[in-house]
């Protein structure tokens, strides 16, 4: 049942992070997402079979060290931006920040719910502990979207200090061997050490609760 409820929150979480993409292109003057129906919360238009359930499912059974997975990348069309190098940024910050909103939101949620024993006591607290589901994982989407590899939020985000030559060379890269040696960096013991520092310290700030 807990795999269940992570899948859920992930697949929910990963679709207001998309879409959050499309939503601020279209501020900054790109349809691309519009036009192919993608802001929008219908999960249909969002999932991608192995990235959003089945590798998430399994990172779950098996207790990987490390949570994983994505929804279809929002479609954006860079030229369609009214400053690409400023925009570009801006758009990539969006899924992170949107993360970050909801991991805010569900800290306040169970801080509120603890703040109330009698409530928590009952069906309180199976709303306590799914908030507390929804606060890890939108910190955990939010902190792995901003690591500068390729295809990932920060990767796009740091453009913004290279010239456009390399800039473009760095997005070009291989989405598959960067995902290779993100996964790799993701399940080296200093890595994860590091991480789980960061995000232990922004659960516990905004829950009340070491993750």
């Amino acid at each position: 049942m807990s795999v269940f409820i992570y899948i859920v929150v992930f697949l929910f979480s990963v679709i207001i992070h998309e879409v959050a993409h499309g939503y601020v292109a279209h501020l900054r003057g790109d349809d691309t997402a519009k036009i192919f129906g993608r802001i929008t919360l219908n999960p249909l238009s969002h999932i991608e079979l192995f990235g959003s359930i089945i590798l998430p499912a399994l990172l779950l059974i098996i207790k990987a060290p490390i949570f994983f997975g994505w929804a279809r990348p929002i479609p954006i069309n860079v030229k369609n931006l009214k400053n690409p190098k400023v925009d570009i940024p801006i758009v990539s910050f969006a899924g992170p920040a949107a993360n970050m909103f909801l991991a805010i939101f569900s800290g306040l949620g169970v801080r509120l719910i603890a703040a109330m024993p009698d409530f928590e006591t009952g069906f309180g607290g199976s709303v306590e502990s799914f908030l507390y589901i929804m606060l890890t994982v939108n910190i955990v989407l939010a902190f792995i979207n901003l690591i500068p590899i390729p295809p990932l939020d920060g990767s796009k985000a740091i453009t913004y200090f290279l010239p456009r030559d390399i800039a473009t060379r760095y997005l070009n890269l291989n989405p598959f061997v960067c995902l290779a040696i993100l996964f790799v960096l993701l399940s080296s013991g200093i890595v994860w050490r590091f991480m789980y520092t960061a995000i232990n310290l922004f659960v516990a700030n905004l829950s009340g609760v070491a993750f």
